[in-house]
């Protein structure tokens, strides 16, 4: 492989462009379980859990870049990782992969199913797989139809996000935000179980090739995932300041007792909102996310799976093929082992932090030892840089496993 060195003479496509490319594939129905989760946390320890993960995943990307510039634009994160870390690694990274996209799915039937129930009256299951046969025959159509079902998934998004969230905002109640009423004072210790899914909200780096392609160099590529990870920080800490300025930090224990489960958190956000056009903007924003989430999801489980199984993605029974070992195991799951929404987030982010942490650092690392390896992009701050990624990407992951066994504190209301 050789080092390559943009020398494109063309006008190259915009900074705000490549950033909000990040930010729509950070921002999705994860943000549904940052209340939830941030709960015990409440609000400045939540904002201070996830910025601190902003930063981290930030840095962990461009960290990807670093180990990207000596190959083609044309690279994937998977020959990376099989050129310079082997051939096993290069497997469980694809299998933490395939976890990570599986759980998300299971995650999102589930809620949705949910959503469903509450506002047609069908019961979950049945309304789980009437959703994952009408969503996931999008993906089955084409990459187009995903494209253009998402374009406008968006703008509903966009819309409903700002007519809801600035309804919520301009009637924050400070006594709910700042807690003052709470006979549990304690929020720190909490923060850690907030991790994983915060990590879960930020991860973006399966687009991290696609960034360096679309520009034909690392720099712009790195200010471009700096931008995208600052607009979903945002995005964030406005939604969280607007949930947190209305349910009291007791009012969760009904929504943690029911694993996070968004139509629980939704209800509860429905109860104490005096309009009922903000509330049914939040309805809207919600479901737009989590079908976003799950289209989006879907289709790169599905791109690869096929590639994986060798299955013909141009023919109608090479796609079914797909397509059933892509959605139906999740849907199975989710209709035997219907678990909470934070709990599949929780294990989602655990596992993530294979790909998103450990694997780019680890990258880096073995990319600097090459003899061209301090040429051209790198990460300012030397080896302690990649080494504080991993560290972080492993105490995540144990973080998440100590509060499934009860050693971490866990809020519950």
């Amino acid at each position: 492989m050789t080092t390559v060195t943009a020398t494109a003479t063309a006008k190259q496509p915009s900074l705000v462009g490549g950033a909000c490319i990040i930010a729509s594939v950070c921002v999705g129905a994860g943000m549904l379980g940052l209340p939830s989760a941030g709960a015990g946390a409440w609000t400045f320890w939540s904002i201070a859990a996830i910025a601190l993960t902003m930063l981290v995943m930030t840095v962990s990307g461009w960290l990807l870049l670093e180990a990207f510039k000596h190959y083609d634009l044309n690279v994937s994160f998977n020959t990376v990782t099989s050129d310079l870390l082997g051939e096993k690694v290069n497997a469980f990274n694809n299998l933490t992969v395939y976890f990570v996209g599986g759980i998300l799915l299971y995650a999102y039937t589930t809620s949705f199913g949910l959503i469903l129930q509450g506002s047609l009256g069908l019961e979950s299951k049945t309304a789980s797989i009437l959703f994952v046969f009408l969503a996931s025959s999008v993906v089955w159509h084409s990459t187009r139809a995903v494209d253009r079902i998402s374009v406008v998934l968006i703008g509903i998004m966009l819309l409903s996000f700002v007519f809801g969230v600035f309804g919520l905002t301009v009637q924050v109640d400070l006594s709910k935000l700042t807690d003052a009423v709470s006979q549990n004072s304690q929020y720190a210790k909490y923060a850690m179980a907030l991790l994983p899914i915060a990590l879960t909200s930020f991860g973006y780096h399966h687009s991290v090739a696609s960034m360096r392609s679309y520009y034909g160099e690392e720099r712009k590529a790195k200010y471009a995932i700096l931008g995208g990870t600052s607009i979903a920080l945002l995005l964030y800490v406005v939604w969280l300041v607007s949930i947190f300025g209305h349910l009291s930090r007791d009012s969760f224990g009904p929504v943690i007792e029911k694993d996070g489960n968004v139509d629980v958190l939704l209800a509860a956000l429905g109860s104490v909102v005096a309009s009922e056009k903000v509330s049914q903007a939040i309805n809207i924003f919600s479901v737009s996310a989590i079908l976003s989430s799950f289209i989006g999801v879907g289709l790169g489980v599905f791109d690869y799976i096929a590639d994986l199984f060798r299955f013909d993605n141009r023919s109608k029974s090479g796609r079914s093929k797909t397509w059933a070992v892509t959605f139906m195991p999740p849907l199975v799951l989710s209709l035997l082992f219907p678990f909470g929404f934070i709990l599949a987030i929780g294990y989602a982010g655990a596992a993530a932090t294979v790909w998103t942490c450990i694997i780019p650092a680890l990258l880096a690392l073995k990319s600097r030892q090459r003899k061209d390896g301090h040429q051209g992009f790198m990460v300012a701050g030397g080896n302690i840089v990649p080494y504080l990624i991993l560290l972080f990407g492993v105490a995540t992951a144990v973080f998440h496993f100590l509060a499934m066994l009860g050693i971490l504190p866990v809020f519950k209301g």
